[in-house]
């Protein structure tokens, strides 16, 4: 994900005074609702629709970084030709105005094209007024920090979302989380009918308040019929099962067979908001810890120790603070997916999150790195004399930054494909 005056990476111009074939808009978009059709068909047909959903909404997140920088350039003035889908050779275009819109064939993130990024790019002297280059510092600075400013509203929006319609975790709510049938195959909740995701508001009678009532209520009541009161999508339904009596030190205990868990109480929309920002601030919180114990010279030196030792590789499996691939991204999310939309929902913030920071790193080409060459300018610039950075200088930092971030990207491809974390939805 990056926005970049476009100098690599792009497909080969048509040759001067030669302008390229017109396409039909319609046409355009009609072909590129036919690939989607088919895509959602097969993902039907293979049972992969997790998987899509999750490939999807990367791809938003991708484009709504990218619509970030859009946005705020064309807010700025600055002549923007370019909106993409990934890099190389093009599939897919469409122009409308002075900006084409389009999908290319290396799927490595998305960009935006903005004339004039730095001193290096020759500009059309009728598009110097327009280039990034010659804009207030404050709207350079906006653009760069479009990107990120964008994770932080998705993700915002997701964890309002979910919070709206779902939920916030309650002690007072008791939930099943799964069925765990008893020794010799008994299995007293499923012969009762219980099912995952069942909310017990009642038990012989009194209202369940907690986990540790509704257990000692059941532990009560060995081989003695029990009322449940069971809550499922709206649907309230009142169950009888009878515990099975298991003997601990010697005392009779009741057993259902179930494994329970805090369910989700509903708040509304305006107090959602509210808890949003405190969900926000405690994950952003934990992603600065994270990333500081990943590349703090003991997080590198045991990751390095992960990459050249099978047996520590094997137990960074279970590890919650290893740096994932975006191999690693999608598995993790499809089985976020297959959890529940929670699930789905918790992996996105956390991306969202984790990509918004580290694009704020201050080091080319990332969005960073922008804002850093923008205060640095602004430091340097004088009153009617604006200073320029040559950024020729920053190039061999850049071009280190590149080679460590590549190995970074292939070194967690590594991992994720020969020791993939564990599944945290387990």
């Amino acid at each position: 994900m990056s926005w970049s005056s476009g100098t690599l990476l792009e497909g080969r111009p048509a040759p001067p005074g030669v302008p390229p074939p017109a396409r039909s808009t319609a046409r355009s978009l009609g072909e590129l609702g036919l690939v989607i059709l088919l895509v959602v068909l097969a993902a039907f047909a293979t049972h992969t629709t997790d998987l899509l959903i999750v490939i999807v909404a990367l791809i938003v997140m991708i484009m709504l970084h990218e619509l970030g920088h859009f946005v705020t350039a064309k807010w700025s003035h600055m002549k923007v030709t370019e909106y993409f889908l990934g890099f190389g050779p093009r599939l897919w275009s469409v122009r409308k105005g002075e900006t084409e819109y389009g999908i290319k064939a290396i799927p490595a993130g998305g960009y935006v094209k903005i004339v004039g990024m730095s001193n290096l790019e020759e500009v059309d002297p009728a598009d110097e007024p327009r280039t990034y280059r010659q804009q207030p510092f404050h709207n350079r600075l906006i653009v760069a920090l479009a990107g990120s400013a964008m994770h932080g509203v998705m993700a915002l929006l997701l964890i309002w979302t979910y919070f709206t319609f779902a939920g916030v975790p309650s002690s007072s709510v008791v939930q099943v989380q799964a069925l765990a049938p008893l020794a010799h195959g008994v299995d007293p909740a499923r012969a009762a009918g219980l099912r995952a995701g069942d909310v017990i508001t009642s038990a012989d009678g009194r209202r369940v308040t907690g986990v540790n009532m509704l257990a000692n209520v059941i532990g009560s009541h060995p081989g003695q019929l029990v009322t449940l009161g069971v809550q499922n999508n709206g649907v309230v339904r009142h169950l009888t099962v009878m515990p099975a009596t298991e003997t601990t030190n010697g005392k009779a205990q009741g057993r259902i067979g179930v494994e329970l868990a805090e369910g989700n109480s509903s708040i509304g929309p305006v107090r959602a908001a509210g808890r949003s920002f405190v969900a926000l601030g405690d994950t952003v919180t934990a992603s600065f810890s994270a990333l500081g114990q990943i590349f703090s010279p003991h997080g590198l030196s045991s990751y390095w120790h992960d990459l050249t030792n099978a047996q520590a590789a094997k137990a960074s499996e279970h590890s919650t603070v290893r740096i994932q691939s975006i191999y690693g991204a999608v598995r993790t999310g499809v089985q976020g997916a297959q959890a529940g939309w929670g699930g789905l929902v918790a992996v996105l913030v956390s991306i969202n999150v984790f990509v918004g920071i580290v694009n704020l790193v201050p080091m080319l080409p990332l969005d960073g790195g922008h804002v850093a060459v923008a205060v640095y300018e602004r430091i340097r610039s004088r009153r009617g004399r604006a200073y320029h950075a040559d950024v020729r200088k920053l190039a061999p930092v850049a071009y280190a930054f590149l080679l460590f971030l590549g190995f970074i990207v292939v070194s967690a491809l590594y991992l994720d494909i020969t020791h993939p974390l564990a599944n945290p939805f387990h």
